[in-house]
């Protein structure tokens, strides 16, 4: 068993950034790759970013690459999402979840999520 918990999500201005945090117990974050989902109101859960178990690998939506760059902390069992240049449609709740592999993110086949944290960027 895994427990995710997000936190650094708030409300900035379009152009601004954000750093949102996953913080994992229960299971050595090394174990697993680690992504990040969103979903905005009246919207399907979308992959946003995945990262491989030993950081080696990245996989980046299409409407972030170039903005956000994803991290991770092994050792702090944390990953991180660093979101630059927010546009409004980037709003939405954003979820960490884990999976054995990056492919399975990618997937949607993750294990465990988190309960999310909200970003709201106004116009």
């Amino acid at each position: 068993q895994v427990q995710l918990v997000e936190s650094g999500g708030g409300l900035v201005q379009a152009g601004g950034s954000l750093r949102l945090s996953c913080a994992a117990s229960g299971r050595t974050l090394s174990y697993y790759a680690m992504g990040w989902f969103r979903q905005a109101p009246g919207k399907e859960r979308e992959f946003v970013v995945g990262i491989s178990r030993s950081s080696v690998n990245t996989y980046y939506a299409d409407f972030v690459r170039g903005r956000f760059t994803i991290s991770r902390d092994n050792a702090e069992n944390t990953v991180y999402l660093q979101m630059n240049s927010l546009k409004p449609e980037d709003t939405a709740v954003y979820y960490c979840a884990v999976a054995r592999e990056l492919y399975e993110l990618v997937q949607y086949r993750y294990d465990y999520w988190g309960q999310g944290t909200q970003v709201t960027v106004s116009s």
